[in-house]
């Protein structure tokens, strides 16, 4: 499942960062990156990446027969900030695109996988050589989540999450003021009381930076008129009376997003989204926070989950009285009361949570909203369980307040 998280994300950015160099409506504060965006950057390297797991990492008393180690891997940088332009900072998400598999455990002739991922929190020094090569090296805090396996209730491979050191270097071709290139080398050290081998990672990839606008462009499209709702609220009700295919689709036959081992049968949601940045005519990104009640299919499990999350819209088609749209959150902060759901292990109390939709902005003054999406919340392997939970079909009607 995560790994079509991470397919989607680079998706996402492939999609995404092309419209936000497009300028926005001027007049507005929307029409300019938020503080917060402003001389940030975002990035996508793939590569090799070695964990030499083996014997080793197995409890007394278990033996294997072979152990698969896949190589390939994604590094995303999920949010840099350039301090000035010697010190950056970022946050980085990396782990392989398939997982370890040990395979004929004491002859059961079977094969099981173990996951692994690696959170980034870490502090960059570049050090310019020409105008357009730059070398840096960076190093901070690592978490390493593992999930092992166990055979007839015993441990095989244990669960594992902790902090350690995660360092890196990388050498920088600047293409021009938004995009550059880099190669780039990640290691973090092994864990001996974790059974964790060391992991080194080389990668080839891309970052994205988000400059200030510049005046001439912004007023070039003084004229667009295009509408953006600045804020409204939203009122939702979800069922799985209509089934889970829309989930399945998808989540299976078009892996754009993701499914969940806990299926829930109905909630109610309420919601609020308030636009931070649009361009000319199609991209804007909208900040949301949410309250929902949920109950589940299969035990009538009731919780609550309060979320903050980002929205992705992509306005396709626009007319005199109505704007039709598709929208996309990833990744979103949330509070799950249960963690325990249709007894599916889904982690701890924060999750996150992820939606994909469509909708529109229509009436005379474009003051009315409906929609109708799919959604899910899961941990995305920060914690050791992840089980996830699928959330059907959702109609939602809304107001403008603006």
């Amino acid at each position: 499942m995560q790994k079509k998280k991470a397919l989607v994300i680079l998706l996402l950015m492939i999609v995404l960062l092309p419209c936000l160099s497009v300028t926005a409506q001027p007049g507005e504060k929307r029409i300019q990156y938020p503080w917060g965006l402003k001389n940030s950057y975002f990035g996508l390297h793939m590569g090799y990446i070695n964990y030499p797991f083996s014997a080793a990492q197995l409890e007394p008393g278990f033996v294997v027969e072979s152990i698969t180690v896949p190589h390939m891997a994604p590094r995303l940088i999920l949010f840099g900030h350039q301090f000035n332009k010697y010190v950056s900072a970022q946050i980085s998400y990396m782990r392989p695109v398939d997982w370890v598999t040990y395979k004929n455990i004491n002859g059961d002739q079977s094969s099981h996988s173990v996951w692994m991922n690696v959170g980034g929190l870490t502090i960059a020094t570049h050090f310019p050589l020409t105008k357009k090569l730059t070398v840096f090296g960076e190093a901070g805090l690592g978490v390493i989540t593992r999930k092992g396996f166990e055979i007839d209730y015993k441990p095989v491979i244990k669960n594992a999450t902790y902090a350690t050191g995660l360092f890196g270097g990388a050498l920088q071709y600047h293409l021009n003021k938004r995009w550059e290139l880099q190669l780039s080398t990640a290691w973090s050290p092994a864990n001996k009381k974790e059974k964790q081998p060391q992991i080194t990672f080389y990668s080839a990839g891309f970052n994205y930076h988000l400059k200030e606008l510049s005046k001439e462009k912004t007023t070039s499209n003084i004229r667009s008129g295009y509408y953006f709702a600045k804020h409204f609220i939203q009122a939702s009700y979800t069922t799985n009376a209509p089934g889970y295919g829309v989930n399945d689709l998808f989540s299976k036959t078009l892996p754009l997003f993701w499914g969940g081992a806990a299926h829930l049968k109905e909630g109610f949601s309420v919601n609020y989204q308030r636009n931070v940045f649009h361009a000319r005519k199609v991209f804007s990104l909208d900040w949301g926070a949410g309250m929902g009640f949920w109950r589940s299919r299969n035990n009538n499990d009731k919780f609550l989950t309060l979320s903050l999350y980002p929205v992705l819209r992509f306005t396709a088609f626009r007319s005199p009285k109505t704007d039709l749209f598709f929208e996309y959150t990833v990744a979103g902060p949330t509070y799950i009361s249960k963690t325990l759901i249709d007894n599916e292990t889904t982690g701890k109390k924060f999750t996150f949570y992820d939606a994909m939709g469509i909708g529109m902005f229509t009436g005379k003054k474009k003051n009315l909203n409906a929609g109708l999406r799919i959604a899910h919340f899961s941990n995305g392997n920060i914690f050791s369980e992840n089980n996830g939970v699928k959330v059907p079909l959702t109609f939602s009607l809304g107001y403008v307040l603006n």
